[in-house]
């Protein structure tokens, strides 16, 4: 087996890895239709509440599968309400960053690794926990 295949083989076991490599998807999906959103003119409250409503549904499935190895799908409350716990934290953040002058694009990208921090312990803890 070459070093890098090794390396793949040692990412793809490691929960940590999947997680950002799934988040990263999940955010770029997430992300766009937040941006998609502020630039057909919604608030960034709004743009923000529908941009995480439409990450949920597709973050689920990505999440609990692929990081967590979960295919229980009675846990969509739980990860819901992480994603309500998430989004108020988020857009606290997003009120800061806006006060103090940042756009709400550049603020929502500033945010991008903190609340995906938050996320994975509340997701790690609280919603697949018995995964873990």
């Amino acid at each position: 087996m070459s070093a890098s295949a090794g390396l793949v083989r040692r990412l793809a076991q490691n929960r940590v890895a999947r997680f950002i490599v799934v988040g990263g998807v999940n955010t770029v999906f997430g992300y766009g239709c937040f941006w998609l959103l502020l630039y057909v003119g919604l608030h960034y409250s709004m743009a923000l509440l529908i941009g995480t409503v439409l990450g949920v549904l597709f973050n689920f499935k990505t999440t609990g599968t692929l990081v967590f190895g979960s295919h229980d799908n009675r846990l969509i409350f739980r990860f819901v309400g992480s994603y309500v716990f998430t989004y108020f934290c988020n857009l606290a953040g997003l009120r800061v960053l806006v006060g103090a002058g940042f756009s709400p694009q550049v603020g929502g990208l500033l945010l991008i690794l903190p609340m995906a921090a938050v996320s994975f312990v509340i997701l790690r803890r609280f919603v697949f926990a018995a995964k873990t």
